[in-house]
Parts: structure tokens; C-alpha cells; sequence
């Protein structure tokens, strides 16, 4: 097994913690789902649960052996913050966690790059 660089444990941990928050906001809400559907918003809960159990999955073994299947996968979750920003998707009424989320999936994605596509040897 190849050793861990510090730009594939920057990115693993920013990534984790992405998927926990997602996994977190999923289980909030079904424990507590806001005032309305709940029945809808316990759906909602648990598929964000699944996600954020999912790339979890995704970040903690093939993103850190360095698989680039998983670091192209991965790019779900950048597209994903965005799209909730400009279309002014829940949760939350003021964005900014969103734009973190933003900022530390690029940086997840990013930083390592290099481990996952290395210049070809001359």
C-alpha cells in the first residue's frame, strides 16, 4: 500500500467532512423533521443520510488508495453545493454553509490531484 501524502490526507479529510455534515443534516431531520411534511421531510432525511454514508464510503477507501474513478465520483459533490446555491435550495435560509462546502470539496478535489493524475515519467 502506497504511504499517505499530506495533499491525499488534506483532501480526504475535507471530503469526510462533507459527507458528515450531509449524513448529520440527514439524521437531524429525521429525528426532528421542520414543521409541514414530515413524512416528506423523514424521506428527505434519510436519503441524505445515504449520501452522505455513500461518499463517506467513497472517500475512506478508493479516494485515499488513490483510485481516480472515486476522484472523478467525488466531483458529485462541488456540482451538487452549487447547484443547491444558485438554485437557492435548502437547508437554511442564509448559504454560507454551502458556500463552505463549496470551497472544501474544490480544495478535496483539487489539492491531490497530482497523486491521482502524476506526470509521466521521461
Amino acid at each position: 500500500m502506497q504511504r499517505e501524502s499530506i495533499a491525499v490526507r488534506v483532501g480526504w479529510i475535507f471530503l469526510a467532512a462533507i459527507s458528515l455534515g450531509i449524513l448529520g443534516f440527514g439524521a437531524a431531520v429525521v429525528v426532528a423533521p421542520p414543521a409541514g411534511d414530515a413524512l416528506l421531510y423523514r424521506a428527505d432525511g434519510l436519503a441524505s443520510i445515504g449520501v452522505g454514508l455513500f461518499g463517506g464510503a467513497l472517500v475512506l477507501v478508493p479516494f485515499r488508495r488513490r483510485e481516480r474513478w472515486a476522484w472523478w465520483v467525488l466531483w458529485f459533490y462541488p456540482v451538487f453545493w452549487v447547484v443547491h446555491l444558485v438554485g437557492q435550495l435548502p437547508p437554511g435560509q442564509d448559504h454560507v454553509h454551502q458556500v463552505v462546502f463549496i470551497v472544501l470539496s474544490l480544495a478535496g478535489l483539487l489539492v491531490p490531484v497530482r497523486e491521482f493524475f502524476p506526470a509521466k515519467a521521461r
